[in-house]
């Protein structure tokens, strides 16, 4: 084979800084090469040492996460996914991800393409997917753009997890104007696997054949990785190439060809192809397994003639996995992939050293050391400065006082319950199959957090996905905090122990020192909070440049994925009141707070305000109490405080059987401030007649503060004497509201 080919020639610092590498960057790759890279060379090094795969200006800070937790498999960065032991011979792999900046350009691909690659990321690792959760920001919801974009992002979801046979059992949905250029998509994927049976990204053995595997390689999502690496201007419309294209049918039958070819023991390592497409698998395999790697791109399948190599690297397009093969065993390897009619083409093998070397037939178009070009090895690390805003500082000037109490509440409700960031999300989910697939759900009764059983098991598991990115915008460290705290005590709430983390980091430009401080705040807050917990994080993925040109950048939106177990399914609690004539018990304290509630935020249009109360020691202390009056199978129902105050969770509770409440408020704290403040670390929970003393007992026995608010009584909502309507009319306005936007 002939020396390197410089004859599509050679890249010059124009031609890098178009790429988004920066001056120093190109200088950097010169040296490393010892030369002046080609064209192929630059672009490969320009999507692997973009934000979206190096993490070069986060690396820093990630690494000051806890990784370390009692159920732990695999720590953050060892593997593609999270994974972690729940027992009886069973781990649990789970990941969330964004796709964000594809799907402002093109929702539906944006969306869906999203869902794939997240899935192809769980069963890569040996793990059957089992349950889908979903992230989702949206803009202005009056806004024609963000009903465009909503409709696009739904249904690309819907349609390829329905088609793709995984249920999606959880997620949220959230409104700001801040969203309105940039929305958010963020995608997690929870799958099953026998501990001992998962398979490594990984490459080693001189010899072993590399296989591409899968669908043909066009020219869809090329420079994906780089375009997810900057912000979005008016010109972005023109990187739809960037966007991939997906198809959950061909998915399908990737998923069972690769549990199928696991199973032959003929594989070595697997790794999917996501941002970066082949240059990513390649690089990140070979550079785990201390090896180099010789490929051919011209035997890779396409969909397009006459492919430059450049394109075939960097291309990200969907349903392609990279498979290395053990030897001897390469007829094990295709018989499965030709049974499941899929691409199964020998691309490659495994070489001793570091090199990558990428051949076009007889030519060598790219020359290049593996260990540089991934997170953790060569790539480029920064820690860029960062300083507090100036709106940090006048949050803190707000007092409550400054806002007057409205004299009638039954506006304010009213509001509220429609409001589409607390409104039913059911035209989202009604787009969703919750039950395709083999998944038992252990109820169709809502909870905090979504429940599935697990087969031959006594066990659950419990899944969550939160983040309140006004309380982060508010103040990054609290506001972090808060979101893990939240994803704890949803878990708990449904019965289950918080077991582990994965984290979708969403930020603005890390350029801008004002962002990059609220990044660093919300690392800060979620290590502590995570600490608290024993919920290490397992990985994930970093989101930057979530900005537009002309409307700055999005909330600071650290979106949190937690994974928690029911060690016993008679432990499953539910947020639904059961009985006329149960108590009702508030768990945790009020406070005279309504900072960065819905309420204030929304109805009275105050935007810049600190994030609402929280105590982590409380809030561990309110967690513990909720599991053990569970455990003791003191309570009827349990569901925690979030958006829209107490008036929402007892709302919630109240309309899935229509049963109302009766209450009394707290005299000590302003009524708008108790009904409808967002002060953290507090629980309602449903108590049969005949248990409120055991459970008073238990609650002074554990020290938190508690008070009975009422009972469960009528249809009405009733507060300190005063009925504000039936939950009927409340469940009306509540369960149409979004889709009275977007019919």
């Amino acid at each position: 084979m002939s020396t390197l080919n410089y004859s599509e020639q050679l890249a010059d610092l124009e031609a890098a800084k178009n790429l988004g590498l920066l001056p120093e960057e190109f200088e950097r790759i010169k040296t490393i090469l010892g030369r002046t890279p080609n064209f192929t060379e630059v672009s490969i090094f320009s999507v692997m040492w973009s934000e979206h795969c190096s993490y070069k200006n986060s690396i820093t800070w990630l690494k000051t996460l806890p990784k370390k937790g009692p159920h732990m498999l695999a720590e953050a960065g060892e593997e593609n996914a999270g994974l972690v032991d729940i027992g009886d011979g069973l781990a649990c792999c789970f990941k969330i991800e964004s796709h964000n900046h594809p799907s402002a350009l093109e929702p539906y691909q944006g969306a869906a393409t999203g869902v794939g690659g997240i899935n192809r990321d769980i069963f890569t690792m040996g793990a059957r997917p089992i349950a889908q959760l979903n992230s989702l920001r949206f803009g202005d919801i009056n806004s024609p753009k963000t009903q465009w974009l909503i409709k696009g992002v739904v249904k690309g979801i819907g349609d390829y997890g329905n088609a793709f046979g995984i249920p999606t059992v959880g997620g949220e949905v959230f409104f700001d104007e801040c969203y309105n250029v940039n929305p958010l998509v963020n995608a997690m994927s929870v799958g099953i696997v026998k501990t001992g049976e998962t398979v490594s990204a990984t490459s080693y053995g001189v010899g072993n054949p590399v296989f591409i595997v899968g669908s043909s390689t066009g020219k869809d999502g090329i420079a994906g990785a780089a375009f997810a690496s900057k912000d979005l201007t008016e010109d972005s419309a023109n990187d739809l190439p960037s966007v991939q294209v997906g198809d959950p049918f061909q998915e399908k039958l990737l998923l069972e060809a690769t549990l199928e070819v696991i199973k032959t023991g003929a594989v070595i390592g697997m790794q999917d192809m996501g941002a970066a497409g082949i240059t990513c698998s390649t690089s990140e395999m070979s550079a785990k397994g201390e090896h180099g790697m010789n490929i051919w791109l011209h035997k890779v399948p396409t969909r397009q003639a006459g492919m430059h190599p450049f394109e075939i690297l960097l291309s990200e397009s969907q349903e392609r996995m990279l498979v290395v093969v053990e030897k001897g065993k390469e007829d094990l390897v295709k018989k499965v992939f030709d049974k499941w009619d899929l691409n199964c083409e020998q691309i490659g093998e495994v070489t001793e050293g570091d090199r990558l070397k990428y051949y076009m037939h007889d030519e060598l178009v790219a020359d290049v050391p593996a260990d540089v070009l991934v997170l953790g090895g060569g790539a480029p690390i920064y820690k860029r400065d960062y300083k507090e805003p100036a709106y940090f500082a006048e949050s803190k000037k707000f007092k409550i006082d400054s806002v007057a109490e409205p004299k009638d509440l039954k506006p304010v409700m009213e509001h509220l319950a429609k409001h589409p960031n607390l409104a039913s999300k059911r035209w989202v989910y009604n787009q969703y199959d919750s039950m395709v697939g083999t998944v038992n759900m252990s109820t169709n009764a809502p909870s905090d957090a979504a429940i599935v059983n697990l087969k031959g098991s006594k066990k659950a598991l419990a899944m969550t996905v939160d983040c309140n990115s006004r309380y982060v915008n508010a103040d990054p460290e609290t506001g972090c905090a808060i979101a893990v705290s939240e994803a704890a005590r949803n878990i708990v709430c449904s019965g289950g122990i918080p077991s582990a983390v994965t984290n979708c980091l969403n930020f603005g430009n890390p350029y801008n020192p004002e962002v990059y401080w609220q990044f660093v705040g919300s690392i800060k807050g979620m290590s502590k909070a995570c600490l608290k917990f024993e919920t290490p994080v397992t990985g994930g993925n970093v989101s930057f440049y979530n900005q537009s040109s002309y409307e700055g950048p999005v909330f600071p939106t650290p979106t949190i994925g937690m994974i928690g177990i029911v060690e016993d399914k008679t432990h499953r609690m539910t947020l639904d009141f059961k009985n006329e004539g149960d108590a009702i018990y508030l768990i945790g304290e009020s406070k005279n707070d309504i900072s960065s509630s819905e309420y204030l935020y929304s109805f009275h249009k105050v935007k810049n305000t600190p994030a609402p109360y929280f105590d982590l020691e409380t809030e561990y202390k309110v967690q513990h109490t909720i599991t053990s009056l569970i455990r003791s199978k003191s309570i009827n129902s349990a569901h925690d405080l979030s958006d829209g105050g107490l008036f929402m969770t007892l709302l919630e509770s109240s309309m899935v059987n229509n049963l109302g409440f009766e209450i009394s408020s707290d005299s000590s704290v302003r009524k708008d401030a108790f009904l409808f403040g967002e002060a953290q670390s507090r629980v309602v929970v449903s108590v049969s007649g005949n248990k409120t003393e055991a459970v008073e007992a238990e609650l002074k026995k554990q020290n938190v503060v508690f008070k009975k608010l009422g009972s469960v009584k009528g249809s009405s909502v009733i507060v300190d004497g005063t009925n504000y309507g039936s939950i009927n009319d409340y469940k009306k306005s509540f369960d149409t509201s979004i889709e009275g936007y977007l019919s």
